[in-house]
């Protein structure tokens, strides 16, 4: 019988070439589907690979992040409080609500009935 564990150094000696691997792939996507498609639409230079990481790096610090599972659980859990406590909300509560928030927020983003 095999012993399947792995000490911590040989993991990360599997885990790099791994790493480097998927980053490869990603560069030479990003880099292949920009030269592709957006130099023809939009007149824009083309990315060379390390632009094209860079790039990618870059969009996943501003529109995603680096945690694992790429969720924001006390974002779903908010949401869901307050789900929970518009449903258990009568008409009228809702009514107030609704108006309190056209005080707070100014009725952005609808059109004033005036």
């Amino acid at each position: 019988m095999r012993n399947r564990k792995f000490s911590k150094g040989k993991k990360f000696i599997f885990f790099l070439p791994v790493v480097a691997l998927i980053a490869t792939a990603l560069g030479y996507t990003v880099m292949y589907l920009w030269n592709w498609i957006l130099p023809e639409v939009t007149h824009c230079g083309r990315l060379n690979f390390w632009q094209a990481l860079g790039l990618l790096v870059l969009c996943r610090l501003l529109f995603g992040n680096f945690n694992k599972g790429g969720g924001n659980n006390r974002f779903r859990e908010k949401a869901m409080g307050l789900r929970s406590k518009w449903q258990s909300m009568n008409d009228e509560e809702r009514a107030k609500f609704k108006e309190e928030y056209r005080q707070r927020c100014g009725g952005w983003g609808h059109r004033n009935k005036d």
